[in-house]
């Protein structure tokens, strides 16, 4: 059960990784964690950081020799992030719980 749980989270972590690394690579600001807009080379860190994560937690769970129940966590957890991602960007407002209200007139 403990490397289903892994599975998923690196999931989500190396599909996390992507927008941060495509939006740091085309010179775009884009959130993080660390704020709303964060720059480029910021995201290309985070996305790296989340990318070598996952990374390391699916080569920890041996990943060559996955059975299909960790890959459908694994997949769970990529598409999970990829669908919650897109629905959260279609908001032109979207920050995350601490960022600050920016003012809009």
């Amino acid at each position: 059960m403990l490397s289903l749980i892994f599975s998923t989270i690196s999931g989500i972590l190396i599909l996390n990784a992507v927008p941060h690394i495509v939006k740091g690579i085309c010179g775009e600001k884009h959130m993080s964690p660390f704020g709303q807009k964060s720059s480029a080379w910021i995201n290309v860190v985070w996305g790296w950081a989340n990318l070598i994560c996952g990374a390391i937690i699916a080569i920890n769970l041996d990943f060559p020799n996955w059975t299909t129940d960790l890959w459908l966590g694994f997949c769970a957890g990529g598409m999970g992030t990829s669908v919650g991602l897109a629905i959260f960007w279609s908001d032109p407002n979207a920050r995350l719980p601490w960022h600050k209200q920016e003012n809009v007139r």
